[in-house]
């Protein structure tokens, strides 16, 4: 019976097509040069809506709701490193912390032990170092001007300098001379000059 049905339904439709394609041939006749083409343009307006602007509309709803999630995500980490953070420090407590960095000034001896471990460490021959204490009375900071002679590799003195570096974190290298005996010598002889910054 359903079988029955849906022939009788596809029979039915069959028969208002057939009525309505004369009508609309005589339609589409009298629409003349400039309608045909305002009814093309119609059409291929739908086609473009249908297979481009629709899908790109909702990508963009897709990435609206994600730039809205992130921006809830933001304000709530910065709503939280806010309130972690507490009370702004005002400059003069910015720069106590700033000076507070840095060792004091009867600890020279202590990092000048460090570089002489860093370098046995590294493999590298430290001698005749030099050692001037600059303290200038209007100055928060003194210095502690080194010159380091160092001999070995080049990989040596680089991983010296870099574990020097990290170790002493208020020192900062201000010249470094390379000299090498010959061509063929990897090892290499370098004037190290560092300043090392104290806290008065």
């Amino acid at each position: 019976m359903d079988r029955n049905f849906l022939n009788w339904n596809i029979s039915t439709i069959q028969v208002h097509l057939d009525r309505m394609l004369p009508q609309l041939r005589w339609k589409f006749g009298c629409l003349g040069t400039i309608g045909k083409i305002g009814l093309g343009l119609i059409a291929a307006a739908i086609i473009y809506l249908i297979s481009a602007v629709l899908p790109h509309d909702s990508e963009l709803t897709k990435l609206k709701t994600r730039a809205d999630v992130l921006q809830t995500q933001l304000a709530s980490n910065q709503s939280a490193d806010a309130s972690e953070a507490g009370v702004k420090m005002t400059g003069g407590q910015a720069l106590q912390v700033f000076y507070d960095f840095f060792p004091n000034i009867d600890s020279s001896p202590f990092w000048i032990r460090e570089l002489t471990r860093i370098a046995k460490e590294k493999n590298i021959e430290l001698s005749s170092s030099e050692y001037r204490l600059i303290n200038e009375a209007d100055a928060r900071l003194a210095r502690y001007e080194m010159i380091l002679p160092v001999r070995g590799k080049y990989k040596q003195v680089r991983a010296f300098i870099a574990a020097a570096l990290e170790a002493v974190p208020a020192m900062a290298v201000s010249a470094i001379a390379i000299r090498r005996e010959n061509v063929t010598s990897d090892i290499l002889e370098v004037r190290l000059e560092a300043n090392l910054y104290l806290n008065k």
